[in-house]
């Protein structure tokens, strides 16, 4: 109470926080407004190819709204840029290592990047909705389709701009944050549909019993959930810290603050990038077909089916009889742990790691600079990199578990990738405010 009364009294963050809070609105209105020129008449779940990417917008996809794209080309344009800076694309790792100059050229080169991939991504949802999510495009000409295409990108570009306002004037990475807005819009859609499948039908039906057994399963469902943001906090705050000190120092001042260096090694220092990437090269088959047929054949649909996480593949058995096989869940928890491990080690380079240490003088009590840096780096980040990656794999592959052995319908399924988001962005943004608080505290003193 005392942390929220500061934050209130402070003009700054009270004002951050009402700007953020209007892009939010704006943001859902904009959410709301579906892409003129075109009739939706289905829909998907979270299963189907497109489902990540209603995930990070909140629901924006299903209703093909002028922000459907929300910010995904923009990640995916990172990313893709991220990984040719780690020494595959020497102009851009050139650029990566000029600072603050290098970086707002890649920073340009990303939004380009952007803009392209925007135009295909956005030509590709609205073809593969009209062939499986029921969509349909009422001026199917080429300038109806371009027409669609502008209107998608504009409001890509729009979502950018405003996830920059909040990185400027507002709370928190704007990014993350307008990802964070949409997660969270659809938690309380979730809990009353809980409430429903839970309890609603057996009010109906004043049957004092159903309603106890329902009552109880409802308590169990909310108790599981707050486990699992407990879990996957955890998770986040779990560090494996590496001591290290500086030479040229000296006195007891310098040993005592040497005690006190270490190199942080987040056990999930991959963040929810394996869980896109995973999905991304699982989606890929289903988006390749649809841009070729609407063919709703069997087999094709069960070939299909192995790239699908939450379906069951038609497996052929001994005499005539048929068995089932989860090929998608395995697929996308292989897919899931390996570009953990992947992910980690482009995101912390030992290598280039053990190298700065060098030249700056630093080093690990116990381990010689250079190459045995290396090589004790690489092993303590791919130990701890283990059990994150079995962590993450873990809350990414729950929902599909659950939905697979019926325990819960696919819109309720706990877990996934939605709640690492939450929390990851949850605690980075009340970092910053206690940042801002300790920095307002300063220079009230120092006045």
């Amino acid at each position: 109470m005392k942390k929220l009364a500061a934050i209130l009294k402070n003009k700054d963050i009270r004002g951050r926080i009402l700007f953020t809070l209007g892009i939010f609105l704006i943001f859902r209105i904009g959410s709301a407004i579906t892409v003129p020129g075109v009739n939706v008449t289905g829909g998907f779940t979270d299963s189907d190819v497109l489902g990540l990417m209603n995930l990070l917008g909140g629901g924006a996809l299903q209703s093909f709204s002028v922000f459907a794209l929300g910010v995904s080309p923009y990640i995916t344009s990172s990313i893709i840029i991220q990984l040719l800076s780690m020494d595959v694309l020497p102009a851009l790792t050139e650029l990566s290592r000029q600072g603050q100059t290098g970086r707002k050229k890649i920073e340009m080169a990303t939004r380009y990047l952007t803009l392209l991939l925007g135009s295909v991504q956005a030509y590709g949802i609205t073809v593969t909705m009209e062939n499986t999510s029921g969509l349909e495009v009422l001026d199917p000409s080429l300038f109806g389709y371009m027409k669609i295409v502008i209107i998608l990108l504009a409001g890509s570009m729009l979502v950018m701009w405003m996830a920059d306002q909040i990185t400027t004037k507002g709370i928190g990475n704007g990014i993350s944050m307008i990802i964070f807005a949409g997660i969270v819009s659809s938690l309380p859609t979730q809990i009353y549909n809980a409430f429903i499948y839970f309890f609603g039908q057996q009010l109906i039906t004043g049957d004092s019993e159903l309603i106890i057994r329902g009552a109880l399963s409802l308590g169990v469902y909310i108790i599981t959930y707050i486990l699992i943001i407990v879990f996957v906090t955890f998770v986040e705050l779990s560090i494996r810290k590496i001591p290290v000190q500086h030479s040229g120092t000296g006195g007891a001042l310098n040993q005592k603050l040497n005690n006190t260096s270490f190199l942080p090694i987040k056990i999930n220092s991959a963040g929810v990038i394996p869980v896109i990437f995973a999905s991304s090269i699982m989606m890929a088959p289903a988006v390749i077909v649809s841009f070729a047929t609407s063919s709703t054949d069997a087999t094709l649909q069960n070939i299909l089916n192995i790239f699908v996480s939450s379906a069951l593949v038609e497996m052929p058995g001994i005499n005539g009889t048929v068995w089932y096989m989860p090929w998608g869940l395995i697929i996308y928890i292989v897919l899931t742990f390996l570009f953990s491990f992947f992910y980690s080690n482009l995101t912390i380079n030992p290598e280039r790691l053990a190298e700065d240490f060098k030249k700056n003088g630093t080093y690990i009590p116990g381990v010689r600079p250079g190459n045995e840096t290396y090589r004790y780096v690489k092993k303590v980040l791919n130990r701890v990199t283990f059990i994150g990656a079995t962590a993450l794999t873990l809350i990414a592959a729950l929902p599909v578990v659950l939905t697979l052995l019926k325990v819960v319908p696919q819109s309720l399924a706990l877990g996934g990738t939605g709640m690492i988001i939450v929390v990851g962005v949850s605690l980075e943004t009340m970092n910053q405010i206690n940042g801002l608080l300790a920095a307002a505290s300063s220079n009230a003193s120092v006045n």
